[in-house]
């Protein structure tokens, strides 16, 4: 409940209490904040120096890496989509196992928004007091606050961002709950409202924010928020928004950035330069191929295995020491040494695609994605767990005569240090894609793909104007894009580009359909899919296409499951039972009824 959850946070924040840090971006593996008995510190001992703000900002990442926020976060983006149906012990969740079933009601517990809202308010008190502490400690600059007050802003609009994806509409506050006596039952504000506000706040304090901390920093680096993570955040909701001009802009810039960085490496190995460490059709992603051996999974090492790789924007940073915070929901979702597949895996489809020669999602036998992400059940010909963040490695052996994956690396059930990833390099490259399929006019045909891009760098397009670029430039540029993304998880010792007449890139409903499907091969159990989804069908004005998606999993209540989602309100989620008690203010979905509650009434 976010009266229960604010109230909790508020007596955190009247009493000002240090709380145990174990998030080692800010402190050492070994030392810890001291913590002083709440009664006995007092407003006016703290709010006084920097370091009193940095540990509430620390407080937010620390309250981001929970098993309650990353469950939701898993859940939330993922579990209702195509790629997910239940895992071992499944019987005994049966919350989880009525979100495959499309059965949620109001009293499912991964409703519950409440973690949510506790870091809204804790950047919302940091927003409200630091000002006050930059005039008090001398050392804690205009410029430091001005980057704190984006740092916090940021992570206020991604949690408002996962909330407004799931529930559509929600309860907005900018201020903090200071005391009991504040009003907290607040209605539910439109979902196009916040998002407007969101990126309104992103906008102003953009420029503030820390543009890259320093290489000794290194967890700084990707685990906090910098300059390129709040680009990557403007992308997805101007995405969100269907202004795609300026999605295509914040994209470039975070592109450019990268690339930028990575050639400032490679310059410094005077022309020097491995296969595997050079561009990749001009963009600084990872190669998959090993640089020895005859090998591929070289990308999926870096970037899930050891983490915080070059092509990182945005991660929640899991230590590798077992005395440190450990990525509880990543260890029971996806499974660990002890228990695999975890509470989830693939749905069967996605299992056999390759072997079966279905190709319904991967594009042949020679996509590595598909040894890497899935890796066969013991015992089973045909079930597979999920393999990406379970395991640190996934080795594809080219030199046997049928592709297949080794692996390693698990985490023991306690001790899963895999980060979560919040935004990485081709993500946002195919929300560029994206952008620009949807930029391009409906009757989209022909070839000349000689028009570009506005370039990053160039003063921000009217997003009230018309495109003056050619249509079938813009589908040829997302195309390339895709096949950029494709090419680099293709360890066929052929031509590994798309086949580009079969995908017929001047159509631009079929390239919107491409840009969809590499987001699903590319970004697979990253907690985006039922996301895409849902934005897809914003777009598109109806469910069809995520119907289609979702009845791939085959179960046996597919026609029903199909029914539900016939409903535009359906694709969000329905508020929880506890928070339509406490807050009268709140109606609740109308594709949900009144769940178990039958006090709670429908929407008109």
């Amino acid at each position: 409940m976010i009266t229960k959850n604010i109230n909790k946070t508020v007596k955190w924040i009247l009493g000002a209490a240090l709380f145990t840090i174990h998030y080692s971006l800010f402190t050492s593996c070994s030392d810890f904040l001291e913590i002083a008995p709440l009664e006995t510190i007092v407003l006016d001992k703290y709010w006084n120096e920097e370091t009193d703000v940095e540990n509430v900002v620390a407080g937010c990442y620390s309250a981001m890496q929970s098993k309650a926020v990353i469950d939701r976060m898993m859940a939330w983006g993922e579990f209702r989509s195509d790629n997910i149906v239940g895992g071992t012990g499944i019987e005994n969740n049966t919350d989880l196992a009525n979100i495959f079933k499309e059965n949620i009601n109001a009293s499912n517990n991964y409703l519950k928004w409440g973690d949510f809202y506790n870091i809204i308010n804790r950047c919302n008190t940091v927003l409200h007091y630091a000002p006050s502490v930059a005039e008090k400690d001398p050392n804690y600059t205009q410029s430091e606050l001005q980057a704190t007050e984006a740092e916090v802003t940021a992570i206020r609009a991604l949690m408002y961002f996962y909330l407004i994806r799931t529930f559509r509409d929600v309860p907005y506050f900018t201020e903090p709950y200071l005391d009991d006596n504040q009003k907290l039952d607040l209605p539910a504000t439109k979902f196009d409202e916040i998002l407007d506000r969101l990126i309104g706040d992103l906008e102003r304090v953009k420029d503030l924010a820390v543009r890259k901390y320093p290489a000794t920093k290194t967890y700084y680096r990707t685990g906090r928020i910098t300059q390129d993570a709040i680009h990557a955040l403007l992308c997805d909701l101007y995405l969100w928004k269907e202004d795609y001009a300026s999605a295509v802009r914040y994209a470039d810039l975070v592109i450019n950035a990268k690339t930028s960085a990575w050639q400032e490496e490679l310059d410094k190995k005077s022309g020097v330069v491995s296969a595997n460490e050079q561009m990749i059709d001009g963009y600084p992603l990872i190669s998959d191929a090993y640089s020895t051996g005859n090998y591929y999974g070289n990308a999926f090492q870096d970037i899930f295995g050891t983490g915080n790789s070059r092509e990182s924007i945005l991660e929640l940073v899991f230590m590798n020491s077992d005395q440190m915070l450990s990525n509880a929901s990543v260890s029971s979702f996806y499974g660990n040494s002890e228990t695999f597949p975890g509470g989830v895996r693939p749905a069967d489809f996605l299992c056999t695609d390759v072997n079966d020669e279905l190709y319904t999602v991967f594009e042949n036998k020679y996509d590595a994605r598909f040894y890497e992400n899935l890796q066969p059940i013991s015992g089973s010909k045909t079930l597979s767990g999920i393999n990406k963040y379970a395991f640190t490695t996934a080795m594809v052996n080219l030199g046997k005569a049928k592709l297949e994956g080794s692996y390693s690396g698990s985490y023991t059930k306690d001790y899963c240090h895999a980060n979560w990833i919040l935004y990485r390099l081709s993500d946002v490259m195919l929300m560029k894609a994206e952008a620009l399929v949807e930029m391009a006019d409906d009757n989209a045909g022909g070839t000349d793909a000689s028009a570009a891009v506005p370039d990053a760098s160039a003063a921000v397009p009217d997003a009230s104007a018309s495109v003056s670029i050619a249509t079938d430039s813009l589908l040829h540029q997302a195309f390339n894009i895709v096949n950029t993304i494709n090419k680099r998880s293709n360890c066929s010792s052929g031509d590994k580009n798309l086949d580009a007449s079969k995908y017929s890139y001047t159509n631009k409903a079929d390239m919107a359909d491409l840009v969809l499907l590499e987001r699903q091969r590319e970004l697979m159990f990253e907690g985006k899919r039922w996301f895409d989804l849902v934005r897809r069908s914003l777009r598109d004005g109806n469910t069809g296409k995520l119907t289609e998606k979702v009845s791939l999993k085959g179960s046996s209540g597919t026609t029903a499951i199909a029914s539900k989602l016939s409903s535009m309100d359906a694709i969000f989620w329905p508020y929880h039972n506890d928070e339509i008690t406490v807050n009268k203010n709140l109606v609740q979905n109308p594709a949900f009824g009144s769940g178990e509650n039958s006090s709670i009434e429908r929407t008109k």
